[in-house]
């Protein structure tokens, strides 16, 4: 109450009325929440919120760069490929990706920041090793055993399809080596071809023999139709003959009996 009654100025609170805190319940009721709710503050809010969950998505899951095998998530194989390009061959179904998600749109080789390491030593532990799916390329000569015939010539066809050259390999899993078994496409013009298909057609592979381990995708009978269309022409290791031939399954499988090379 104002004293005297007549004076229009208010009394001052003391101290203890400052320090003392204004309960939750007065400021919501003078708080106008009816401005938060209407459409014209409400949806530029969603529309930020959802604009950066997509972008979280979409970054995860296709432009996130993976480094090597070990990074690749259980949930990529069989749902996700790899685009990326070849840096280095090993032998005549293997080599080294450098991923590279999204590839020119995305801004890989012209974007400052985003170009493929060409140094030996700047691609370490930054390649994905993958394993061509459902054929057999013949031995080089490792580990002491000696070289099957055409493994030369398998090694130099397939650096010179893909060394350099921007790949798409679809993945099917991790095997005991470390590698991702893959079905592997490279444009060759207009054209994309099928890398396995291909090494088969030109004779220098065969349709994978293990009992276990096998991986075709949707194209085992493609590869066994090129296989057999091969061995009719006698292309490549299918030109000598019958008595002589061992495949690279037989080939490993006896090295391994022996102890050769261990």
């Amino acid at each position: 109450m104002r004293w005297p009654p007549w004076s229009s100025k208010p009394p001052e609170r003391d101290e203890a009325d400052l320090r003392r805190p204004t309960p939750w319940e007065g400021i919501a009721n003078v708080a106008d929440w009816k401005q938060y709710t209407e459409i014209r503050n409400l949806l530029p809010t969603v529309l930020l919120t959802t604009t950066t969950l997509v972008f979280i998505h979409v970054y995860r899951n296709y432009l996130r760069r993976i480094p090597e095998v070990s990074k690749i998530q259980p949930g990529f194989f069989r749902k996700r490929s790899l685009f990326g390009r070849v840096t280095s061959v090993g032998d005549g179904d293997n080599f080294r990706l450098f991923h590279t998600p999204g590839g020119r749109l995305a801004g890989w080789g012209w974007f400052p920041g985003r170009r493929v390491p060409e140094k030996r030593e700047d691609l370490k532990s930054r390649t994905i090793h993958v394993r061509l799916a459902g054929i057999d390329a013949p031995e080089l000569a490792h580990f002491g055993r000696p070289a099957q015939p055409f493994s030369n010539e398998a090694l130099i066809w397939l650096r010179d399809y893909i060394h350099h050259r921007r790949v798409r390999a679809y993945i099917y899993r991790r095997d005991q080596y470390d590698r991702v078994v893959a079905t592997v496409y490279v444009r060759r013009g207009l054209v994309r071809r099928d890398v396995g298909l291909q090494m088969l057609k030109q004779g220098l592979a065969t349709v994978y023999e293990a009992k276990s381990g096998a991986e075709f995708g949707a194209v085992e009978d493609r590869y066994r139709r090129a296989e057999w269309w091969a061995k009719k022409k006698r292309k490549g290791i299918w030109a000598g003959k019958s008595a002589d031939f061992e495949s690279p399954r037989a080939y490993k499988t006896r090295m391994s009996s022996t102890g050769q090379g261990k």
